[in-house]
């Protein structure tokens, strides 16, 4: 089943998800994270409790990492010991969703596979079949409403459905989870930032390759390097340094993708990703249900604490810098052509890695948030911007004013 070319009413901030192709669109009013979330209810109610605040609120200081990355039971550093063939990584997400389909705890798994035409750009799917995952391995780029095919899927009798998504499409899923009344749901997330259109995207593999058809894989690693593989097998690293991205238009990562405050996906039973990860996958188990799907893999995947190294403060204050600066229309500070090799040779050995990496992405992420909606839309901040993101910017100087904080 693929995606039908419904009409995609006009929304200023939207990622279309899927929700205004439904059979009611207008529940993008109360289903849209970039409308008014309310993050502590929809935590509480997939979770049991909302995260905690963090130990420089008072909360508990065990639990002082849910201040980034939201509720959760337990985190690792995981691959699989058989690495999938065209997997991102080593293949976890895909080989969760498999799982529950040879299990039977579902009939149908919601995600995304790459269109016919266009490897990068994301086609809603739904696999019925545990050997089908295998086409859906691997990353997209680009807006695709994946949440188009739930009704038709509950229509055509599937009502234990699982569902692969970025935490766009996972906070809609979630605040109208109740309404679509299916009797299993398990919610795979994976982590998601700077999201572009897929017409974008080719504009920037262009910038870092003279033969971007060539590229068959790309990854941002969490040493500071991308990494790109090639149709004739080769393998490429780019230090982040060295990309061309003071090339790219403002416009290139539209407004949603900017004053997005869910890095994590912490509405998902369990997240995969690469951020604290060190070369390897990070997985955070937020709930019973995520649990019960990393048993499902047992001796198939290795688990280990994640590390944590370095300071983020510096690299935090030198983002917000060139944010505000390319948000006033002023250049950025571009480094010496001279120091890139060096910086990109440091960054690995004494940046931010592991857990530390991973939250200085989360306060990077809520800091851009807070930066670019003052000066591109500043009459949404008050609905947009929840409490904890304020917590994470307050050390750097960004406090909320009266007239941007919600009632309540």
């Amino acid at each position: 089943m693929a995606a039908t070319a419904a009409a995609l009413p006009f929304r200023k901030l939207c990622t279309d998800c899927g929700v205004s192709r439904t059979d009611d669109p207008k529940r993008c009013g109360r289903a849209c994270q970039f409308i008014a979330p309310d993050y502590p209810h929809l935590e509480t109610t997939v979770h049991g409790r909302a995260r905690d605040p963090g130990s420089a609120a008072g909360g508990d200081p065990a639990r002082a990492d849910e201040a980034f990355f939201g509720p959760y039971q337990a985190m690792y550093r995981a691959t699989l010991r058989q690495p999938r063939e065209g997997a991102q990584w080593t293949g976890i997400t895909t080989r969760l969703a498999e799982r529950l389909l040879e299990e039977g705890l579902v009939s149908a798994v919601l995600c995304m596979t790459a269109d016919p035409d266009d490897r990068w750009r994301p086609q809603p799917v739904l696999v019925t079949r545990p050997e089908d995952m295998a086409a859906c391995r691997g990353m997209r780029m680009g807006y695709a409403p994946l949440l188009q095919l739930l009704e038709p899927a509950i229509a055509a009798g599937h009502n234990r459905i699982a569902v692969v998504g970025i935490p766009c499409q996972v906070y809609a899923l979630r605040a109208l989870q109740a309404e679509w009344g299916l009797e299993q749901l398990y919610v795979i997330g994976t982590p998601c930032s700077d999201n572009t259109p897929t017409e974008n995207f080719h504009e920037f593999l262009a910038l870092i390759d003279p033969a971007p058809e060539t590229i068959t894989y790309l990854e941002f690693r969490a040493d500071y390097h991308v990494e790109l593989r090639y149709t004739d097998g080769r393998v490429r690293t780019i230090p982040f340094l060295q990309l061309p991205l003071s090339q790219l238009r403002p416009d290139f990562f539209p407004l949603t993708c900017r004053t997005c405050v869910d890095y994590t996906n912490v509405l998902a039973d369990i997240t995969v990703g690469y951020m604290g990860g060190e070369g390897r996958q990070w997985l955070i188990v937020r709930n019973e249900r995520g649990r019960q799907m990393l048993d499902l893999l047992g001796e198939e995947i290795e688990l280990e604490a994640p590390g944590d190294a370095g300071k983020r403060s510096t690299a935090v204050k030198g983002f917000i810098g060139n944010v505000e600066r390319a948000a006033g229309g002023l250049p950025l500070r571009r480094m010496p052509n001279w120091l890139r090799p060096i910086m990109g040779w440091l960054m690995p050995r004494v940046g931010p890695r592991g857990l530390e990496f991973a939250r200085t992405r989360v306060e990077m992420k809520a800091a851009e948030t807070v930066i670019h909606l003052r000066r591109e839309a500043p009459e949404r901040i008050k609905h947009m911007v929840p409490a904890h993101v304020w917590r994470l910017v307050g050390p750097y100087g960004l406090k909320p004013q009266p007239d941007e904080v919600r009632d309540g």
